[in-house]
C-alpha cells in the first residue's frame, strides 16, 4: 500500500509563495563559524528549505541565511546557493545529513576527510554528494579569473541539519577568533 497524496488544485497565490526570483533573493556572507579565517569568504543564498536547527545548534547554511529562507518548507531537503571568489570556501565540516554540491559554473573541488588529502574535482553540471557524516568542503578553483564569483549549487536533506566544524578546522577557527 502507498501513502499518494491526492492532486488537488493550486491558486496562483499558493504557487508563488514557492517561487524565488533569484534578483529578489538576498545573499548572507556572515553567520558562518569560520567567516574571519582567510579564504573562507562566500555568499550563501538560503532559496528553499529549512529554518534554523533547534538548541542552538549550527546551520549548514550559516545562521543569518537560515533565518532568511526565501522559501520556507518542511518537506526534507534545503537548496542554496554559494557565490564565492577562486580559492575560497569552508573549512571542513560534517553535517548529520546528505549533502550534495552541484557547479553551476566555474571549477570546484570537493573534498573529503578531515586531512583534506582526498578530493574529486568538478565542473558545471557535475555533483558530488557527501553522506552523513562524512567530513567534507568545497573551493572554488576556477582557473583565470581572480575577481569574478562563480555559483555551486547546495543541496542538504533534512528539515533541521546540523553543522560541526573537525577539530582541525576548530583549531584554524579559534586562530583567528579574537578572545
Amino acid at each position: 500500500m502507498t501513502n499518494r497524496l491526492p492532486a488537488r488544485a493550486f491558486t496562483r497565490e499558493e504557487m508563488m509563495r514557492r517561487v524565488a526570483m533569484f534578483s529578489d533573493l538576498k545573499g548572507f556572507s556572515s553567520g558562518f563559524s569560520d567567516t574571519l579565517v582567510p579564504n573562507t569568504h562566500r555568499t550563501l543564498y538560503n532559496v528553499m528549505g529549512f529554518t534554523p536547527p533547534p538548541n542552538g545548534e549550527r546551520s549548514p547554511v550559516g545562521a543569518d541565511a537560515a533565518r532568511n529562507c526565501a522559501i520556507q518548507v518542511a518537506e526534507g531537503f534545503n537548496l542554496a546557493y554559494v557565490h564565492c571568489k577562486p580559492g575560497n570556501g569552508p573549512v571542513m565540516h560534517n553535517h548529520d545529513t546528505s549533502e550534495t554540491f552541484i557547479p553551476m559554473t566555474g571549477r570546484w573541488r570537493c573534498s573529503w576527510n578531515e586531512d583534506d588529502t582526498m578530493h574529486v574535482e568538478v565542473g558545471p553540471f557535475d555533483l558530488v554528494s557527501f553522506p552523513p557524516g562524512a567530513a567534507r568542503r568545497f573551493e572554488n578553483i576556477t582557473q583565470g579569473e581572480p575577481d569574478a564569483t562563480h555559483v555551486l549549487m547546495v543541496i542538504v536533506s533534512g528539515n533541521a541539519p546540523v553543522a560541526e566544524t573537525t577539530e582541525r578546522a576548530q583549531a584554524l577557527i579559534r586562530q583567528y577568533t579574537p578572545a
